[in-house]
């Protein structure tokens, strides 16, 4: 690792060196954006000061939501359309599931129409939760504050596609780590004060736990991004006459990385959106009841989305019967299992059980933190900050890994120069 990190620092590799210092930049315009206050919004006004269910989208987007600033919206209204453009990809929409069918060119379609969709919920998001924050507005000026929202947004989907393009690893991953990482201290704060109110000896002694479990997760999360099942392959190639190449197909234990606690933590907080406008206390006491993370019924379902999600994401991106198809197409086949179904039918079964595994190890970190926070009754943006941490750890890691595989192919090409 240490050895990556000096080759970034080579006067050769200037390129991405401006590619980390572009990256840092445009996180840095993010968090300076949190600080900036809707115009025309009295601070002093807002119904804030205990976000509750929206807890989770206040730190995904580093405290914007709760200052109400010109971000408060994040990206959250893009990851919601996400969800709802994959599931319709799912034979629910003919015209979706035809695009899905069309490779790269249908991608960028699906791309498209997902940002507009993203767009258009933003505006409604705005628009109710600054009638749930601002109780004296007029509807002229709830459109104006759902307008300003929604551009926040708009240029955070922007400026996450020049970070893609530009800079290093995945644009809207990095500004949601970034936002977690700038809610993190504050949440320590706040479990530093919880735990020793009374200043007592068993109070240091639980917040000393509390950060070994969230170094657990840590620990959790990089051998469960980083573990794999190998599966062999055998390659006749005719163009060269070697036979019996061997090769293999790497499985993630989790293929979907941190992607299964975002959808289920996004589509969790839905719900909560409409709190506010409705000001209805039955609708409320029923999302206290059932739906928060840190009730019994709320928390069995956020670990069943979280494992819905994985299988659903999984089989989204790996496809047993392309894969088959491609393996035979070059050559290529399973050891000990003949072309076509039954290969079909081994990839398939192999991926449900790495799945399975993979989910649960992944319900069970994400899950940790809450059910301590439930035990120990901390806050719930302490709770909802091992979430967050989970978040951070996962798309550090794809970060690396993605600035790792960019330096390891640079040092490959050089040394093929050589040789030639």
């Amino acid at each position: 690792m240490f050895a990556k990190f000096k080759q970034i620092f080579n006067p050769k590799n200037k390129d991405i060196q401006k590619k980390i210092i572009f990256t840092f930049f445009a996180l840095f315009i993010f968090k300076l954006g949190t600080t900036i206050v809707v115009p025309g919004v009295d601070q002093s006004q807002l119904g804030t000061n205990s976000l509750g269910f929206l807890e989770l989208m206040n730190v995904m987007g580093g405290g914007a939501l709760a200052q109400f600033s010109i971000f408060g919206l994040g990206v959250m209204p893009y990851i919601t359309a996400s969800i709802i453009i994959q599931l319709a990809q799912m034979d629910i929409v003919p015209y979706l599931s035809d695009l899905a069918k069309e490779g790269h060119t249908g991608r960028i379609k699906i791309n498209q129409i997902t940002r507009v969709l993203g767009i258009v919920l933003a505006f409604i998001q705005g628009y109710i939760m600054s009638f749930a924050f601002i109780k004296t507005g007029t509807v002229l000026e709830y459109m104006q504050f759902a307008t300003v929202l929604t551009a926040g947004t708009a240029f955070l989907l922007w400026m996450g596609d020049q970070i893609t393009a530009k800079g290093i690893g995945n644009g809207i991953s990095l500004i949601i780590m970034t936002g977690i990482i700038a809610s993190l201290p504050s949440m320590f704060v706040s479990a530093w004060e919880n735990f020793t109110v009374d200043g007592s000896v068993l109070g240091i002694l639980i917040f000393i736990l509390f950060v070994i479990i969230y170094l657990l997760i840590v620990i959790g999360v990089i051998f469960e991004q980083t573990a794999e099942r190998r599966i062999p392959i055998q390659y006749a190639n005719k163009s060269t006459s070697v036979l019996g190449k061997q090769t293999y197909i790497p499985f993630k234990l989790n293929s979907a990385g941190v992607i299964p606690v975002i959808f289920a933590s996004s589509l969790l907080s839905i719900p909560a959106f409409f709190v506010g406008m409705f000001d209805n206390p039955a609708y409320e006491e029923f999302i206290k009841k059932y739906v928060a993370m840190d009730t019994p019924i709320g928390f069995v379902v956020y670990i069943m989305l979280i494992i819905a999600f994985s299988y659903f994401y999984t089989f989204l991106q790996l496809k047993p019967k392309e894969m088959a198809e491609n393996l035979q197409k070059n050559g290529g086949y399973i050891p000990g299992t003949r072309p076509g179904e039954e290969t079909i039918k081994f990839i398939n079964g192999t991926l449900y059980k790495l799945t399975l595994v993979g989910a649960l190890s992944l319900a069970v970190i994400a899950g940790l933190p809450i059910i301590f926070s439930i035990v120990s009754k901390l806050p719930a943006n302490i709770s909802i900050g091992g979430t967050g941490l989970l978040i951070v750890v996962g798309v550090a890691l794809e970060t690396y890994k993605g600035l790792e595989s960019q330096l390891t192919s640079r040092t490959y090409t050089k040394r093929r120069g050589r040789r030639k």
